[in-house]
C-alpha cells in the first residue's frame, strides 16, 4: 500500500482523503536541517509513538511505542545519534517527543535519512497531530481523527510518496 501525498494539503489513503498540513516552506528534493521543508520521495514508514497518560492505544498494525518524558529525537548533525531517537541529555540538541502540547499524542516515524543518515538532510519528519492545519517544520500533520483512521488502514509494508 501507498499513502500520497498531493497537492501540499492532501494525504490519500484507498479511498480516504485526509486534509494535511506540510512543511512551512513546501517540498523539496534537497531537505537540508532546519530548512521547515517536507522531503520529496518515496518512504517507508516506522514506528507509531504514543502517549499513554493521554491516549489509549491506537489500532494499527505497525510497531507501537509508548513515549516517555526522557524521549527525545536528536536534530544535532553533528552527533553520532543524528536522526535517532534518544534519551534526553542536556549535552545533545534535540527534539522532546513527551510535549506539553498535543501534537506528538500520536506519531509516525517517516524512514527519511535514517538508515544511511547523512548529516545535515534532515531530521525527525514525522506523521503527527494537527488542531489547525498551520505549516509545519517539515513533517506531514493530521486532525487527530484522521491520524487515528489512517493507522487503522496501513501497515508495516505501507510506504509513502511525498511528490
Amino acid at each position: 500500500m501507498i499513502i500520497e501525498l498531493k497537492n501540499k494539503n492532501t494525504l490519500i489513503v484507498d479511498q480516504f482523503k485526509f486534509r494535511c498540513c506540510i512543511g512551512k516552506n513546501g517540498l523539496t528534493r534537497d531537505k537540508k536541517e532546519g530548512d521547515l521543508k517536507t522531503p520529496k520521495g518515496t518512504y517507508k514508514l516506522g514506528i507509531l509513538y504514543y502517549r499513554n497518560d493521554r491516549n489509549p492505544i491506537c489500532d494499527t498494525k505497525l510497531t507501537i511505542k509508548k513515549i516517555t518524558k526522557t524521549m527525545g529525537w536528536c536534530n544535532d548533525p553533528k552527533n553520532k545519534y543524528y536522526n535517532k531517537e534518544i534519551k534526553i541529555k542536556k549535552s545533545i540538541r534535540h527534539e522532546k517527543l513527551f510535549r506539553v502540547d498535543y501534537k506528538y499524542n500520536y506519531l509516525i516515524v517517516i524512514e527519511y535519512n535514517t538508515k544511511k543518515i547523512t548529516a545535515f538532510k534532515g531530521s525527525a519528519i514525522f506523521i503527527h497531530l494537527t488542531k489547525d492545519y498551520k505549516p509545519t517544520a517539515g513533517c506531514i500533520a493530521l486532525k487527530e481523527n484522521d491520524f487515528l483512521t489512517l493507522s487503522k488502514l496501513i501497515s508495516k509494508n505501507t510506504k509513502i510518496k511525498i511528490a
